[in-house]
C-alpha cells in the first residue's frame, strides 16, 4: 500500500476501455468462482453500473480477482493477496500512516464499489488506486520481505493463506502486466465483496435487482 499520493487520474467513460485482450486464467485448477461473483458481474453489465468503464469483481474470501472490459467480456481471472485483517472498512487516518505503523487489526481491504485509476504516489511511483481515500491499490506481488512468502502464498491452491498485505491487493507480475495495467489504463470500477458485512449492505442496488 502506498503511503502518500496526489490526485487520481480517471478519464471519461467514452475512452475508458483498453484495447481488447485474450482472457487470461491464472486461477488454480479446479477452483470455482462463486455464483455471487458471476451474478454481480452480470448485474453490473445489465444495469450499466460500470458506466462503460472496465471493472473488476474481487472476492476476498476466495482470494480471486476477475477483470472485465467495459463491454463486460472477461479479460482475466487470477488469485490475489489481501489485507491480513478480516474486515470491510478502513480505519480513520490509516492512509496517512507508514506501513510499519498500521496496527494489525487495521490491515483490512475495504469492501464496496470504488471508482479508481492510475495516479502518482510519493513512495511507489505510478500506481493503480482502487480506493483513493484509504490508499488501497492493486500492484504486483512484492518480494521485499521474504518472511511474508507472498509469491508462495499467491501460488498456493488454497485461499486460506492469501491474507498477508497491509490492505492493498497483490497479483502476480504477469497478470498485472497482461491484464490489470492495460485494462485499467484509463480508469475503472472495482467491486470488492465483503468479509463480514452482508451483500445487501455492501451493494444495495445489486441486492434489490
Amino acid at each position: 500500500m502506498a503511503l502518500a499520493f496526489a490526485s487520481v487520474g480517471v478519464a471519461s467513460a467514452k475512452d475508458a476501455d483498453a484495447p481488447p485482450a485474450s482472457a487470461v486464467d491464472q486461477l488454480p485448477p479446479g477452483q470455482e468462482v462463486s455464483s455471487t461473483v458471476t451474478d454481480l458481474a452480470g448485474w453490473v453489465v445489465a444495469a450499466k453500473d460500470n458506466l462503460g468503464y472496465p471493472f473488476a469483481v474481487i472476492d476476498k474470501a476466495a482470494a480471486q480477482i476477475l477483470v472485465f472490459g467495459g463491454d463486460g467480456r472477461l479479460r482475466g481471472a487470477a488469485p490475489g493477496l489481501f489485507g491480513s485483517a478480516v474486515g470491510d472498512h478502513s480505519a480513520p487516518g490509516v492512509a496517512g500512516l507508514a506501513l510499519r505503523e498500521i496496527p494489525g487489526r487495521d490491515r483490512t481491504t475495504p469492501a464496496g464499489r470504488f471508482v479508481g485509476g492510475f495516479g502518482p504516489s510519493i513512495d511507489a511511483g505510478r500506481v493503480l488506486w482502487v480506493d483513493y481515500d484509504s490508499a488501497v491499490s492493486i500492484h504486483p506481488t512484492a518480494t521485499g520481505v521474504p518472511a511474508e512468502r507472498r509469491v508462495e502464498r499467491l501460488a498456493s491452491p488454497s485461499p486460506d493463506d492469501n491474507r498477508v498485505t497491509h490492505g492493498c491487493i497483490n497479483v502476480s507480475p504477469e497478470f498485472y502486466e497482461q491484464v490489470v495495467r492495460p485494462t485499467f489504463e484509463r480508469g475503472g470500477v472495482f467491486y470488492i465483496l465483503p468479509d463480514k458485512a452482508s451483500i445487501e449492505e455492501t451493494f444495495p442496488d445489486f441486492a434489490r435487482k
